[in-house]
C-alpha cells in the first residue's frame, strides 16, 4: 500500500530506503494521452521502482518521451493535451485538484535532450530554482547559498572545474559540463525523481561515459527514468527497461532479462536491430 504523502515532502526517505519498503515511486493505470485528436498513449499501466535507473526504449514516435513528460505534467505546456487514467507519484495522484504544478515539477525534475543552461552565471544557474521556490525571507534567514552551490557542483563533479569562475556565463562551459550543470541545478530543490530525455545525445563518447558515471552515482538517492535510443547505453546504465511501441508498453523487465531473454517477439526484433 502506497503512503499518501505530500509529493514534495523534502523530509521523506531517499530512493534506496523507499525501495526497501517495496513501494514504487511512479505508478500509472490505464493512462491514455491525446494531442488534439491524435492518441499518443494507449492504456499505459506501469510501476517504476525507486533506487534504480529505468530506461524507456523503442523506435522514434513510440510514445516514450510523451510518457516521460507525463510524470511531471510538462506535456501540458504544449497545449491541447488530454489525459485519461491515473498517474501516482509517491502515492499521490498528480491529477488531484490539490496538486500544485510548481511543487510537482520541483519534486519531479527534468533533464532535457540538449543542455539548456540559463544564459546567466554558473552560480546563478544553481540558485535560480531556490530563489524561485523559496520565500525571500527564508533565503535570507537560514540558507548559505555559497554552500548550496558548492555542494551541488561537487555532487556532479564540476566543482574543481568551475570554482574559480562561478560568475562566468554557464553557456561558456563544454556541452558535457553544461549537462552536468543542468543536473546540478535540480539538486538544491531536493527532487524525489529525475526524468532524463536522452541526456547524452548531444555529447561525444567521453562525455557520455562521464555523464553515465554521474547518473549511476545518483541512482540510490533518486528515482531516475531515462529515455534513450542508444541500446548500448540502456544496457550499461539501467537496471530495468521498458520497451514501447505505438504508444503501448510491450515489455517491462530487468535490463538483463529484456536483452538476453525478451518475452515478446516485437522486443526481440527491436533490440536485434531488425526494425526501429
Amino acid at each position: 500500500m502506497q503512503t499518501n504523502q505530500n509529493i514534495s515532502d523534502s523530509n521523506a526517505v531517499n530512493a534506496a530506503a523507499l525501495a526497501a519498503t517495496g513501494e514504487v515511486s511512479i505508478r500509472t493505470r490505464d493512462l491514455d494521452l491525446f494531442y488534439g485528436d491524435f492518441q499518443a498513449l494507449f492504456g499505459v499501466s506501469v510501476d517504476i521502482k525507486p533506487g534504480i535507473i529505468t530506461s524507456l526504449i523503442g523506435p522514434s514516435g513510440c510514445g516514450k518521451t510523451t510518457l516521460l513528460r507525463s510524470f511531471n505534467r510538462i506535456n501540458e505546456r504544449y497545449g491541447n493535451v488530454t489525459t485519461n487514467g491515473e498517474i501516482s507519484i509517491l502515492g499521490k495522484n498528480i491529477y488531484d485538484a490539490d496538486v500544485s504544478l510548481p511543487e510537482l515539477r520541483k519534486s519531479v525534475g527534468m533533464v532535457f535532450q540538449r543542455p539548456n543552461p540559463l544564459p546567466i552565471s554558473i552560480y546563478d544557474n544553481i540558485v535560480f530554482g531556490l530563489r524561485a521556490h523559496t520565500p525571500r525571507g527564508e533565503l535570507k534567514r537560514g540558507m548559505d547559498l555559497d554552500e548550496v552551490v558548492e555542494s551541488a557542483l561537487r555532487e556532479v563533479q564540476l566543482w574543481e572545474a568551475t570554482k574559480n569562475k562561478l560568475k562566468d556565463k554557464a553557456t561558456s562551459l563544454t556541452l558535457e559540463q553544461q549537462q552536468k550543470l543542468c543536473i546540478a541545478r535540480l539538486l538544491p530543490l531536493k527532487p524525489r525523481i529525475i526524468l532524463m530525455d536522452e541526456p547524452c545525445s548531444a555529447l561525444d563518447a567521453d562525455g557520455i561515459e562521464r555523464v553515465e558515471e554521474l547518473i549511476n552515482e545518483l541512482r540510490e538517492r533518486f528515482t531516475i527514468v531515462m529515455v534513450t535510443h542508444n541500446m548500448g547505453q540502456a544496457k550499461r546504465a539501467s537496471d530495468e527497461c521498458i520497451y514501447m511501441y505505438l504508444g503501448k508498453i510491450i515489455e517491462h523487465s530487468s535490463t538483463a532479462e529484456l536483452f538476453l531473454n525478451p518475452k515478446e517477439e516485437q522486443t526481440a526484433m527491436y533490440i536485434e536491430g531488425r526494425y526501429g
